[in-house]
């Protein structure tokens, strides 16, 4: 594999481009007409635009981006993530293209791309679920049986679905008919699959994912978990590489049954098992993410390996170079998903101008990026500006250095999520790991992040004023060099 085209945008285009960059591989980015001047552009060896701004027109144009990739004679091809990245029928157009798709096969995509199949590839492993249906529900008579069964509140779910749509929870009977109405319209809309399912839901859950990799010559590992539980909207804003809950029988258990869960579709490559664990440690297998994870940096920095070249590796053939025996956790590692939102107003969106870009660095520091001062944030895609990643020997260190590298972090135009990761930072709860997916409805709001930037900045004034008196002390105290000159 001599030359590869990567079919995304923005920071994770311009991080696998690095990688194939060291491994001596060209690459080919794809673009569309508001990512003209993007960063991965410029890095590429080669470039092509592919299509006016809206992604349905562009990097959701299979068609073009295969067409791209046989004029320039790449090799492979690599999603990255989002976009085309879990769509199985991309996958084998690629390969009847005659081009590496580097990712799972389209067998995998499909089994674990309906929660539904997933689970029934899945039962027969043993693997603890979450009680609920095992086929899709249509009928409401059927729902409330089902409800009644399993107990109140229950959750009802998009089996084609994602990032929180067509999901809602249902607290009574009551409350049944018309939020599995929405969730059934949600699903259609967002996912063209109206089909739903219902499952128990879990008081106070954390989001705990494990990391596997997978060969063509049947070696399957896992490299640990990724706590994932402080969401907004049901979407990810901090991850981090260990859990600060798992003991090292859960953690070897639930990476087992990771395993379990990628032999169960025949799975290659890079891919994510999540789980469910409830506030008695019982773990619940919930959906496999077929493709690499926007967090697979704290993966990468507690274990040294990269991810990205793992997954070339595995689509040109070779074994992985390591067994289970081989990995160990090394420290901890934070991230935090830097948005162009507004957290002072429900994390709306907050486009515009970057009149100042400067991101930190350091020891332990690592930002994932694929903007650059002065460029405009397209209205058009998801307003992630950066992933901010960390490393420390402890989780305590971690949490310091992330700290240090939000406020060393330098960014005027768009409105944030900076403010918000320093507030989870010095969260008690997220502090001592006592948190779950509730953490932003139970402890977060615009008023308790305006206090503590109020008290951030009277901080920040006393220190300032007590700098300046020190000064000018300094300066109006009589010279002893001056003295001399004078005698002289």
């Amino acid at each position: 594999m001599k030359k590869i085209l990567v079919a995304n945008r923005g920071e994770i285009a311009l991080r696998i481009m690095r990688t194939a960059r060291r491994m001596g591989i060209a690459t080919v980015a794809v673009y569309s007409e508001a990512d003209r001047h993007s960063p991965h552009v410029a890095f590429a060896d080669e470039a092509v635009c592919i299509g006016p701004p809206p992604s349905n027109q562009s990097y959701l144009a299979g068609e073009k981006i295969i067409e791209a990739a046989r004029k320039l004679k790449a090799d492979g091809i690599h999603p990255g993530y989002g976009f085309l990245s879990e769509n199985a029928a991309f996958a084998k157009a690629v390969t009847g293209a005659g081009i590496v798709f580097i990712g799972p096969s389209p067998h995998s995509m499909e089994v674990m791309g309906s929660k539904l199949a997933a689970k029934e590839a899945v039962r027969k492993f043993n693997i603890p679920m979450v009680p609920g249906t095992e086929n899709a529900v249509a009928d409401l008579g059927e729902a409330k049986k089902v409800c009644r069964e399993i107990g109140y509140p229950v959750l009802i779910k998009a089996s084609a679905g994602g990032g929180g749509k067509g999901m809602r929870i249902v607290e009574n009977e009551t409350e049944l008919a018309s939020q599995m109405e929405r969730a059934i319209s949600e699903a259609q809309s967002a996912f063209g699959d109206g089909a739903v399912f219902i499952e128990k839901y879990v008081a106070s859950p954390r989001h705990i994912e494990m990391q596997v990799l997978a060969d063509s010559h049947g070696n399957t590992v896992h490299l640990f978990e990724r706590e994932c539980s402080v969401q907004r909207r049901h979407q990810k804003v901090v991850e981090e590489a260990p859990s600060a809950i798992l003991t090292p029988e859960v953690r070897a258990a639930m990476g087992a049954d990771a395993v379990k869960v990628a032999q169960a579709c025949d799975y290659t490559g890079a891919g994510t098992v999540e789980f469910l664990v409830d506030d008695q440690m019982n773990y619940y297998f919930l959906e496999m993410n077929t493709r690499l994870q926007v967090e697979h940096p704290v993966t990468e920095m507690i274990t040294g390996i990269d991810l990205v070249e793992q997954q070339i590796e595995v689509a040109r053939g070779k074994k992985l170079p390591f067994q289970q025996k081989d990995l160990h956790i090394n420290g901890h590692a934070i991230e935090l998903r830097v948005y162009a939102e507004d957290p002072y107003n429900n994390f709306l969106p907050s486009i515009g101008n970057l009149k100042t870009y400067r991101p930190p660095q350091g020891e332990g520091i690592r930002v994932d990026d694929g903007f650059s001062e002065g460029m405009d944030i397209p209205i058009y895609y998801d307003p992630m500006l950066a992933k901010l990643a960390v490393w420390g020997k402890s989780r305590p260190e971690a949490i310091r250095r992330m700290l240090d590298a939000i406020a060393q972090y330098e960014i005027e135009g768009p409105a944030t999520t900076l403010p918000f990761g320093r507030f989870v930072m010095e969260h008690e709860a997220f502090v001592s790991g006592k948190f779950d997916t509730h953490f932003v409805k139970n402890h977060f709001t615009a008023e308790a992040l305006d206090e503590k930037e109020k008290e951030l900045g009277a901080i920040a004034a006393a220190l300032a004023l007590r700098l300046y008196l020190k000064e000018r002390e300094r300066l109006t105290e009589p010279s002893p060099v001056g003295a001399l000159w004078q005698l002289r």
